[in-house]
C-alpha cells in the first residue's frame, strides 16, 4: 500500500489564517494561478455543458472563496446562459463589490452568504437550486463529513458538479514545482495536503450513493483534477 492509497486529511494553513493576513492574501493569489494551471474553469464548463441540457435559473457555489473561479466560468457561459441567479457560499466573506459588478456586466445576479455550509444547508429556506457547483472544496472533509454534507445538498438541487484534486503521484510531484511560480509557504504546504486528501476511483460516487443520490460520472480530468457529477435521487422503479 502506498501513502496515496487512502485519503489523508491534515489541516491546511490557509484555513487558520485571518482573511487579511498577508500570507493568506498571497496564497489566494497563488490559488488563482493554480486553478488556471489545472484548467479548473474549463473543466467545470465542460461538466455544465455535458449535464445540463438547458440553462439553469439558479446556481449555488459552495466554498466559493473570493469568487474569481466562478467569474471565469461565467465569462465562458454567459453567451449561452445570459441571465443567471448565482448564490455564492463561503465561511469567509471575500467577494468584493467590484466582482459583483463584473457578474452584473454578464447579466448574472449575485447573492453571497458568509456562513458555514452545514449551518446554511440545515437552515436555508430560499428554495431549491438547479445545480450546485464545487471547486477544490470537498477534499477538506473526511468521509463522514462528506456523507453528512451530501445528505444535506441532495435536497437542495437536482444536480451537483465538482472539480477536485486527484490523489495521484504525478499530482503530488507537481506540488514540488510550485516554488517555480513563486508560491509561498502556505500554498506549497496546502497544495500537497490537498492532493493527499483528494479523490480517485469511485470514492465520491460511493459517498453520494450513501446519501441517497445517484452518481452520474466520476473520472480523471487532465493530469491533476478529479471530477464528479451526481443527481439528486435514484431513478424511479417502474411498477410491474
Amino acid at each position: 500500500m502506498t501513502t496515496l492509497d487512502q485519503r489523508t486529511l491534515v489541516p491546511e494553513i490557509l484555513d487558520g489564517l485571518a482573511a487579511d493576513d498577508p500570507r493568506a492574501l498571497r496564497s489566494r493569489r497563488d490559488l488563482a494561478r493554480i486553478n488556471a494551471l489545472m484548467f479548473q474553469a474549463p473543466i467545470m464548463v465542460s461538466l455544465m455543458r455535458t449535464f445540463m441540457a438547458k440553462a439553469p435559473g439558479r446556481i449555488l457555489e459552495i466554498g466559493a472563496g473570493d469568487g474569481s473561479f466562478m467569474l471565469k466560468v461565467a465569462r465562458r457561459m454567459a453567451k449561452d446562459w445570459p441571465a443567471m441567479e448565482l448564490t455564492m457560499l463561503d465561511r469567509v466573506g471575500l467577494v468584493t463589490p467590484e466582482l459583483t459588478a463584473d457578474f452584473a456586466g454578464l447579466g448574472w445576479k449575485l447573492e453571497t452568504f458568509t456562513v458555514d455550509v452545514f449551518d446554511w444547508a440545515q437552515k436555508a429556506d430560499g428554495g431549491a437550486f438547479d445545480v450546485i457547483t464545487v471547486n477544490l472544496f470537498l477534499h477538506h472533509f473526511d468521509d463522514a463529513g462528506l456523507r453528512r454534507l451530501f445528505s444535506l445538498l441532495v435536497r437542495r438541487a437536482p444536480l451537483l458538479l465538482a472539480t477536485e484534486p486527484r490523489r495521484k503521484g504525478l499530482a503530488l510531484a507537481a506540488t514540488r514545482l510550485l516554488p517555480a511560480i513563486g508560491a509561498n509557504d502556505v500554498t506549497r504546504h496546502d497544495a500537497a495536503q490537498s492532493v493527499r486528501a483528494g479523490f480517485r476511483g469511485s470514492e465520491l460516487s460511493d459517498l453520494w450513493s450513501a446519501a441517497g443520490g445517484r452518481p452520474l460520472e466520476e473520472r480523471r480530468a487532465g493530469p491533476f483534477s478529479h471530477v464528479f457529477a451526481g443527481a439528486a435521487s435514484m431513478p424511479a422503479v417502474n411498477a410491474p
